[in-house]
């Protein structure tokens, strides 16, 4: 190999590394908030860039309070941990205007993964939202799915994830309007805060 092509490969090399650098810089890490529970604390980072309506409507809710003092209300072992819209008198918080869904090309279902809860219209999102303690693909975007929408990822858990996990291990039954994987003693969500960067 000649000297000039060498200088010319060198030079090549020297701004792709720049680039990627470059690249690894600008991917910056999403908001955390912090769920504050009666079985401990989970710090959550949000994704704004795969799930920004979801997110935007989670960062309100938790900058207006809404969170505060509800219940996780229904946990599954192997499955996932749902909350967010019941206070522990099992009463339904009345919730704002319904979030699109997010979910075609977005995350995948994974533990460790916060998704929104929603009823059988995939766009019914609202408030409530989901720890998935297992990798639950069926939850996944795909033709199984009205619409091909499957469940909203919009977080992912990196600190305490073994909260959620006691949450699951929790007693259960039939409590207030639901007949079933309802905790016995209720799991409070105390508080959610958005934590500075």
């Amino acid at each position: 190999m000649s000297l000039k092509r060498l200088i010319a490969l060198v030079a090549t090399l020297a701004l792709l590394f720049g680039a990627a650098e470059v690249g690894a810089q600008s991917a910056q890490p999403g908001p955390r908030v912090q769920i504050e529970t009666s079985l401990g604390a989970i710090v959550i980072e949000l994704d704004p860039t795969k799930a920004p309506k979801s997110v935007e409507n989670f960062l309100n809710l938790v900058r207006g309070g809404f969170y505060n003092g509800t219940i996780f209300h229904r946990v599954i072992p192997g499955f996932m941990a749902q909350g967010g819209g019941f206070t522990p008198d099992y009463k339904q918080k009345p919730t704002g205007a319904q979030v699109q869904n997010e979910s075609v090309g977005g995350p995948p279902n994974l533990r460790g993964t916060v998704a929104m809860a929603r009823t059988g219209d995939p766009h019914s999102a609202t408030a409530q939202f989901f720890v998935n303690v297992a990798d639950n693909h069926f939850l996944n975007a795909g033709p199984r799915h009205p619409g091909g929408h499957g469940y909203t990822v919009f977080a992912r858990v990196v600190e305490g994830l073994e909260v959620a996990d006691r949450m699951v291990a929790a007693p259960t039954g039939a409590v207030g309007p639901f007949d079933r994987d309802a905790p016995r003693t209720p799991i409070v969500l105390t508080k959610a805060t958005i934590l500075a960067r």
